[in-house]
């Protein structure tokens, strides 16, 4: 998810994981963050079976790609691993705050009011564009130690996770944005198919 929420985050029960690489950006990521156009963007990611050492270096991995591209939110497709696991950190400014690991996230339950507040995303540089979704939400999830969790969000990061979840289903954000118009001129403007929106 890309940086493009001022004042809405709020608070939440969080899990801070204890993996932790450098915020620096890196001339060269590790992994490539794949763009809207390209199909593997649609491809459900499975369930992870075994959370062990390989996992926990994917997480790293993505974090290091996500810090690189100025992100708060990655979600594996993103990078073309098609695996239940995604990374979160809204402070990338703050060195000693750490980030979010969620391996297979599952939301369990939804408050019933909603919100409308722009997004943005990695994998479409430069368009930013409003969205409706629950204000809150419950999560399950396991951490880095392959550890069930659960927890609440709200805010910021509620919407964020919301965002990366559907990435794992194969949903982009654009494709929930209901002003067919601001899409179509905000993906033209960056060099964005339209046709490569598959509106839910």
């Amino acid at each position: 998810m890309a940086r493009s929420f001022a004042g809405l985050a709020r608070n939440a029960t969080k899990h801070k994981t204890s993996i932790a690489v450098s915020k620096e950006p890196l001339e060269i990521p590790p992994l490539d963050i794949h763009k809207l156009g390209n199909e593997l963007l649609r491809n459900p990611a499975r369930r992870i079976s075994k959370v062990d050492e390989s996992i926990r270096e994917l997480a790293r991995d993505m974090l290091r790609s996500m810090y690189s591209a100025k992100g708060i939110g990655l979600a594996a497709p993103q990078v073309g691993v098609h695996q239940q696991i995604l990374v979160i950190d809204l402070d990338i400014e703050n060195s000693t705050n750490p980030p979010l690991v969620l391996i297979n996230p599952e939301i369990v339950g939804f408050s019933a009011s909603i919100e409308t507040y722009e997004e943005g995303c990695l994998s479409i540089p430069g368009v930013y564009l409003d969205v409706v979704r629950p204000s809150a939400i419950k999560l399950s999830f396991r951490d880095e130690m392959g550890r069930p969790r659960k927890m609440n969000a709200d805010g910021l990061l509620g919407r964020c996770i919301q965002h990366e979840i559907d990435h794992l289903k194969g949903v982009l954000f654009v494709d929930r944005v209901t002003n067919e118009t601001d899409l179509t001129l905000a993906l033209k403007e960056q060099g964005f198919n339209p046709h490569d929106v598959r509106s839910i």
